[in-house]
């Protein structure tokens, strides 16, 4: 019966077909030995691979040990990696469960590549999908966080999803087929397992049947989430420009939106998959019409609220380097014309007696801008010219002991530009 169960869903889904090759996802645990054991009873062509995450001591190496007897007994070919969980945890700046997800998954389709295999199938079932919407109904993720599992996603495919623990269990017993219990899981360190330990048990105390209620409930919502999809993207689409690695988000095109989405919903599905929480996308909506200036930052994400839009870029966003530049001098002639370039200074060489320096500007600095008599903060020089507060972060000045000649790419001092008395001009170029 569970077999047929899990042949008809395969179909019914799509996941692949009899000539496909199969890369199976197998830790040891039950969930997976169900996987190879009933994709081997259904005669599909199958390879294993396993992770070693070095987390559990000896239970990592007695998974890893149980898993190779397995394949060996059944001839599965396996393929095995040892991760140092911890160190990429730490380096990338993620918790240990989303680190060992994503060196599983990224070395998965790697070796999917490798074998020439046309699918990952994991061992996620029906009560995973529910465990998953209970997690992110309570992290607030939204119509798109609570729809389950998705039975496919992109060359992952998950062939027992509409199967129940229990039901798994009773077919492993049928097999007579033993399996490794991994000792965290009855443990309520981690959120997922405060759901399947604590808040499940009590939930089926009010409805036995929670399990089924959710997971219908899921499907519904899976529905209407194709809809609600629709129109964000499009929406979407209308308000944001891409520039590099920014994302810059149009707050006049926000407002006049021609979607039914609400403020707070557009700018959810805009920022939460950038790591900002509900109640900071609170925030950033309520700041759209406030001054420009403020900045909200995720884990990894910063936004800035700027005069006509919300600048979105990574924390680690890599400011220009230091401008190299390019220094010449030469005496003046009846045909020197100045260059019309941003990216070239020309100045009264005669008027410039002391070594420079080039460093990034700061609050306080002053100037006479070319064209001008009066000096000028540096800060409203920028502001004029509708610098946001990200490309003021990045502006460079070059500078000698009685202050600064050249706001670099932008404009020199009127003290040091040319004049009919000029004999000899110092041309600074920035070199790309």
């Amino acid at each position: 019966m569970f077999k047929r169960r899990v042949n008809k869903y395969i179909i019914e889904n799509s996941l692949f077909s009899s000539n496909h090759k199969i890369l199976v996802a197998l830790s040891g645990g039950a969930d997976s030995v169900a996987l190879l054991r009933v994709l081997l009873d259904l005669g599909y062509t199958c390879e294993c691979a396993h992770c070693n995450f070095h987390l559990r001591g000896e239970e990592s190496e007695r998974d890893e040990m149980f898993v190779r007897n397995l394949c060996n007994q059944f001839s599965v070919p396996l393929f095995t990696i040892d991760f140092n969980t911890k160190e990429y945890a730490l380096e990338h700046r993620v918790s240990i469960e989303m680190a060992a997800r994503n060196l599983r998954y990224s070395w998965f389709e790697k070796l999917r590549i490798e074998r020439n295999a046309d699918v990952i199938a994991v061992a996620h079932h029906r009560d995973d999908s529910v465990e998953t919407f209970l997690l992110n109904l309570i992290r607030g993720a939204g119509i798109n966080g609570l729809k389950g599992i998705a039975a496919k996603n992109g060359s992952v495919v998950r062939p027992l999803l509409q199967e129940s623990r229990e039901n798994i269990l009773d077919y492993l017993m049928y097999k007579n087929q033993t399996y490794v219990t991994d000792s965290t899981n009855l443990q309520d360190e981690f959120m997922r397992n405060k759901i399947r330990l604590n808040i499940l048990p009590l939930m089926r105390q009010l409805n036995p049947s929670v399990n089924e209620s959710i997971i219908e409930t899921a499907s519904r919502l899976s529905d209407v989430a194709v809809l609600y999809n629709n129109v964000v993207k499009e929406t979407i689409s209308q308000v944001c420009e891409y520039k590099g690695k920014e994302i810059w988000i149009n707050i006049e095109r926000i407002k006049n939106r021609n979607s039914n989405l609400s403020l707070l919903s557009l700018m959810f599905e805009l920022l939460y998959p950038y790591g900002f929480k509900t109640n900071q996308v609170k925030d950033i909506s309520n700041s759209i019409n406030a001054q420009s200036g403020k900045r909200f930052q995720s884990e990894n994400w910063e936004l800035l609220r700027d005069r006509n839009y919300f600048i979105l870029r990574p924390l680690d966003f890599q400011h220009s380097s230091k401008p190299l530049l390019k220094y010449e001098t030469i005496d003046i002639s009846p045909e020197f014309v100045i260059p019309r370039d941003k990216h070239i200074a020309c100045l009264d060489a005669d008027k410039i007696n002391s070594p420079l320096e080039l460093r990034l500007w700061k609050s306080g600095d002053k100037f006479t801008p070319l064209g001008m008599k009066g000096r000028k903060l540096v800060s409203d020089y920028l502001t004029d010219c509708k610098f946001t507060l990200f490309q003021k972060d990045n502006q460079w000045v070059l500078c000698h002991d009685k202050g600064i000649i050249w706001l670099v790419g932008e404009r020199i001092d009127n003290s040091y530009s040319i004049t009919q008395n000029t004999k000899r001009v110092l041309m600074v170029s920035i070199c790309e």
